[in-house]
Parts: structure tokens; sequence; C-alpha cells
């Protein structure tokens, strides 16, 4: 196929995108910081022999679309410096795309992967990159604390299955050995983690949160106010609780309460309503989103750095007028 036949193929900024990071990759990734030089270094150019399934030892790769992904998403951030959706749109090569699509102000960069090949991985990636650049880049705006949010109990299942006892950081070879680049990476690598209700002592640095959307966008313990961005609680009443919202824990409250945080949305198609984006109103985002289409995977990482306010971030569309008749028609005819 031809070149500019299988550009038109492509989403409108991959084209360009791809062509920079390869020729950065053939560079030998000049301009990043001395941390991820030595995580890219180690992940990709280093020999790693495991134990596979059937106990034999074998060498480890990450696959190509997974090392294309954080290499992309450490090329923007770190070389090219995207700040926003401005930046972004010179990368365009469709001249579709414009500024007027996107409501949120904040860097939203997109991954877009196929099914199977291995999203965890690269959140898993992500996590370490994004951990390691706060602990060892003096002016780093990312963070060690993390929300990890599935769309509902399937998908957390298996999240848990990779995250539980934080083993996929031991078992994938993420952390270099202690002393690699000067660093003690396994050493330095303190992460609490917090899955559901099990939740720990909460620290300042270090946390990583995994949990369904339920808990976090829809609170148990905030009653509707008519103030509410979107009323239908208000006029309809409270939702009853299920399975997958049901909690002694309002997470929702307590990941508001750290300074810095990097939420990993999976799966979170709802991210395109634009009541998701009014939510996150009173926090101040950092640079950077990293988003999935296709019902893929979709990273937020954001600051907080104005007064606590109660949030009205919800999973549900904005109120509309439709909300006030259904409210009606349930009131007794002797009202």
């Amino acid at each position: 196929m031809r070149e500019t036949s299988y550009e038109k193929l492509l989403p409108p900024l991959v084209s360009k995108i791809r062509k920079e990071v390869k020729a950065w990759r053939d560079n030998y990734y000049e301009g990043a910081s001395a941390t991820s030089k030595a995580l890219l270094s180690w992940w990709f150019h280093t020999e790693h022999i495991l134990p596979g399934a059937d106990g034999m030892m074998v060498e480890f790769r990450y696959y190509f679309a997974q090392r294309e992904a954080i290499e992309t998403v450490i090329y923007l951030y770190e070389v090219a410096k995207v700040k926003d959706k401005y930046d972004l749109i010179r990368y365009d090569s469709s001249g579709a795309v414009s500024t007027g699509m996107f409501d949120e102000e904040w860097l939203r960069l997109v991954i877009k992967m196929a099914t199977g090949s291995g999203k965890t991985k690269v959140m898993s990636l992500i996590i370490t990159w994004c951990y390691f650049h706060k602990l060892y880049e003096a002016y780093s705006k990312l963070s060690t604390n993390f929300l990890v949010i599935a769309p509902n109990i399937i998908v957390l299942d298996r999240l848990r299955a990779d995250f539980d006892g934080l083993k996929i950081f031991w078992n994938d070879p993420l952390l270099p050995d202690n002393g690699y680049e000067g660093q003690n990476w396994q050493d330095d690598f303190q992460m609490t983690l917090h899955i559901q209700d099990d939740v720990s002592i909460i620290r300042k640095s270090g946390n990583l949160f995994l949990t369904n959307i339920h808990r976090v966008y829809a609170g148990n313990d905030i009653e509707p106010s008519f103030e509410d961005e979107n009323l239908e609680d208000y006029f309809l009443g409270k939702r009853p609780s299920g399975k997958t919202t049901d909690s002694k824990v309002d997470l929702g409250v307590i990941v508001r309460e750290i300074d810095e945080i990097v939420v990993i949305n999976d799966e979170a198609h709802h991210i395109h309503d634009s009541s998701m984006t009014r939510g996150w109103r009173g926090l101040n985002p950092l640079k950077i989103s990293i988003t999935g289409s296709n019902r893929k995977d979709i990273f937020f990482l954001c600051k907080s750095t104005s007064p606590r306010r109660r949030s009205t971030i919800t999973a549900q569309s904005s109120f509309k007028p439709y909300a006030i008749i259904r409210w009606l028609k349930r009131l007794p005819k002797t009202w």
C-alpha cells in the first residue's frame, strides 16, 4: 500500500507523531530526561530472561505497540513539550480536526490500541514512568499517586488479577535493578495498593487506588442539591445501590484530598460526555491527559490547587427538562 493511502487510514494525528517518535527513537531518545532515558533503555534495550508459563526460562520482550505507546507519551510530554490541544493540532494531517471539538482545556493524548494488544501493560509502564519521573526529576509535574478506574466489576476483576499485590511491577521487568544508572529503583518503589473498600493508611505519596467508576463519580454520602449541575438525583431521588455502587468508603472524597494524582480510567467511553469534563471544576489539571478511544483506556493527570469543594462529577449526562416531567408523574394525584 502506498504511504499516502496508508496515512489516510490512520487517525488524524498519528502519521506525523509516529514519524517524529521514530526519528527520536533512532536518535537514542535525545532531549528526554535522564530518568526517561534510563527506563526506556532498561525496558527495550536490556535482555530480560524470565520464567515462562511452563517453568522454562524465556526472553521477555514488550510488543512494539506497547513500546511505541509509552515512547509517544514520553516524547510528547518531555521533548515536543505539548501543553494543550492547540499544540496537538499542528500534528493534524487531515484538516478535519479543530480545537472546538474538545471541551477540556488541559492536554489529552490518545493511545488507540486493539483489544488483546496489552493495554494493561501500557498502564503499568506509564505508572512506573510517572512514579520515577516525579521521584528523580527535580521539576517534575507528574505524580506518585494513581487512581485506576474500571467501568464495571468484570473489568475490575481482570485488572485486580494483574495489580493485586503489585505483582505486575515485579513479574514484568518494569523496575530496573538497584544500582542501574546510579539509582536504587526497586528500593525506592514504595507503593501502597488500595482495592475498593480495602483502603489502608493513605500517605502523601505512593498510593495506587483500584476501583470501579461508581465508587468515584457517584458518592453515596452526598445529598443531592438544587445547586448541582446534574439535577436528576435532586428531582428523582437517589438511585438504588447495587453491587458496583454500594460502598462503605467514598473514594471520590478520599482521592480529592490528595494534592496530586494520576487518574487512569479503563474503557471509560463516558469521558466524551461534557458533564464529565465540567465535573473537574475546582481542580487545576496538569498539562497531560492520556485517552484511549473506542472504549479503550482513558487517563487523566490532575492536581488540586484550589480550596476543597463539593464535587458534582457524575457518570450520567447533564440534567434535561424531561427529568422534571418524569418526576411530576411520580407524584401522588392528590399532591
